[in-house]
């Protein structure tokens, strides 16, 4: 056992006294709620012009997003590293420049800007919730603070994520558990979790997170706001924090949370291509192009790893039904094999048996929702055998009995043998659909349910696995939110039960079937349920565009985006 476990306690106190002052030593705003709603109701695109008009100042919109991040941390617990008082000498420099010079620093100019905890900002922290990385300020920022920074964007707080970032659960020991701003009962998703609690309480303008298994994705569908995950060499990753440097298997990218398609592309446009100190991104800066007026859509319903739930499908069908009477051709398409995508994955991902992840923990407890991911590199060969032959021949599961022989330490043949095994996996994809359904783009399910409650992702961090192919296949991926929960149209049937695209059988039994099961409509009603739209690689403007349209067609009066926490808000309390 660690030798100083209260040690970790200690530490925790402090930091957590250090951000109740920096919440609460810097006087709050004191305008009303109404007056600074028209400041957290508008985009960051039209924050950029109301200033640029000179109707608004960078100051005014700072003050109403720092009373809304407080509200929102008050409520789901979603900020780590807290900047007030810089954000106002920031907001207080521009609108000083922008008097004399009449011109906006940079193209965003005032916008109220988040990080996910793991991005260097000097003179903060970047603890991604391990007690041992604490009071260690960072000395020089992250590429993409940087070019925040000098694009005019006011940065003023951190967001908090899960311990190690290789969960969904987004809780550590040192910050705590973040809450879905929609309902306290479920998890924001993770690992960019804080950052999407934030933008779903209208707390930010623009937030940056990050994505190796579905970081940017999850959280944005469980909370009901826009991301984007690019394809690697889009946007520099470097200044960031984590457990795993070095760890190239499946490298995870950097991109943009925001409250609407226009905010995302904006964000593209400042940090495609913009070199930073490591000069590791590709000189692609972002390309203005313009689809055809009639689009190709394949989709899916089940990818045959977890039959996507009731309310997922509908999420897609309801989005695939109203882009054809648009005139878009939408087929549905087979995905080939996604298990084996999901086990390359945690072949690659556990072949040191997670031991440098988990060497920072320290005395820090393990979260629950690592121990059965941590658990099985530990078994001896035989047991997991074992194991596994049980669950393929008595229980009827080769899924989950592949996924047991997978996880495991293997020594470096093994590990490249998974490498080649993953460029097998993206031609055979590639040749498989690109090439066989010639579309031009993917809808899909986010993952089978729309959110998991606290505690789910202990047994069913595998549900992932929706994400996770887009991860092993380097695909640019954006989310939106299409609709909510609604327990008269998204119940479990015999019609569904009895169906096509049925996978794990234990996973669907714990997830549909248990006693308790995760998914429950009723408790879950009125929660948002988003889709994937998937492109090919290097295809992120495309990507972008195809989110327009189908945000378009769905109709921007759906209860999501820019200002719709107010009126949740209003309902939530009628």
């Amino acid at each position: 056992m660690w030798p100083f476990v209260s040690s970790y306690l200690t530490i925790v106190e402090e930091k957590k006294a250090k951000q109740k002052e920096a919440l609460t030593s810097v006087t709050l705003p004191h305008g009303s709620s109404a007056e600074y709603n028209k400041f957290t109701s508008a985009t960051a695109t039209e924050i950029v012009t109301h200033i640029e008009k000179g109707e608004w100042t960078a100051s005014q919109v700072i003050e109403a997003y720092i009373s809304r991040a407080a509200q929102a941390h008050a409520a789901t617990n979603c900020l780590t590293e807290v900047m007030f008082r810089w954000a106002r000498e920031q907001a207080r420099d521009l609108d000083n420049e922008f008097s004399v010079t009449k011109r906006l620093r940079g193209p965003l100019h005032g916008v109220p800007t988040s990080f996910k905890d793991q991005f260097d900002i000097v003179g903060y922290d970047s603890t991604i919730g391990f007690t041992q990385w604490a009071n260690k300020p960072a000395t020089t920022n992250a590429d993409l603070v940087t070019q925040f920074l000098a694009a005019g964007a006011v940065v003023f707080v951190k967001t908090n994520v899960p311990q190690t970032m290789f969960a969904f659960e987004c809780s550590n020991p040192l910050w705590g558990r973040s809450t879905n701003p929609h309902n306290d009962r479920y998890t924001c998703g993770g690992s960019s979790g804080g950052e999407a609690a934030l933008l779903a309480m209208d707390g930010s303008a623009i937030g940056i997170g990050s994505d190796i298994g579905g970081s940017l994705r999850i959280p944005a569908a469980y909370c009901g706001i826009y991301s984007l995950k690019p394809s690697t060499g889009r946007i520099s990753f470097a200044g960031t924090r984590g457990p795993v440097e070095g760890f190239e298997g499946i490298k995870t990218v950097v991109g943009p949370m925001a409250r609407s398609v226009e905010d995302l592309q904006l964000v593209s446009q400042v940090t495609f291509g913009i070199q930073g100190k490591e000069q590791s991104i590709a000189p692609i800066p972002y390309r203005h192009i313009q689809l055809s007026p009639k689009l190709r859509f394949g989709y899916y319903t089940s990818d045959h790893f977890v039959k996507a739930s009731p309310a997922c499908q509908r999420a897609v069908l309801e989005t695939v039904e109203a882009l054809r009477k648009k005139g878009h051709e939408c087929i549905e398409i087979n995905v080939p094999d996604a298990p084996e995508a999901f086990n390359i994955f945690v072949g690659l991902t556990s072949a040191d048996g997670y031991k440098k992840m988990l060497s920072h923990l320290g005395p820090d407890p393990k979260e629950n929702s690592l121990w059965l991911v941590t658990f099985s590199p530990k078994l001896p060969s035989f047991i997991r055998s074992v194991v596994a032959w049980a669950m393929e021949t008595v229980l009827g599961d080769n899924i989950f009995a592949n996924i047991v022989r997978t996880t495991r330490v293997r020594p470096v043949d093994g590990y490249t043998t998974l490498v080649a095994e993953r460029e097998a996996f993206i031609k055979a994809f590639s040749r498989e659909v690109w090439n066989k359904y010639d579309c031009d783009g993917i809808i899909a399910p986010v993952q089978a349910v729309p959110q998991l409650p606290h505690g789910g992702c202990n047994n069913f961090s595998a549900l992932a696995a929706a994400t996770i192919l887009y991860n092993v296949l380097d695909h640019p991926v954006g989310c939106l939110p299409v609709t909510h929960v609604d327990p008269s149209k998204d119940q479990i049937s015999p019609e569904w039960t009895a169906g096509l695209g049925h996978g794990s059988s234990l996973l669907e039994r714990g997830v549909f079937y248990s006693k308790m099961p995760l998914y429950n409509p009723i408790q879950s009603a009125g929660m948002p349920i988003g889709i994937q739209i998937i492109g090919k690689k290097w295809e992120e403007e495309k990507v972008l565009e195809m989110m327009r349209v189908v945000d378009d067609t769905l109709g921007r009066d759906r209860g999501f985006g820019a200002g719709s926490w107010k009126s949740q808000a209003k309902d939530r309390s009628s």
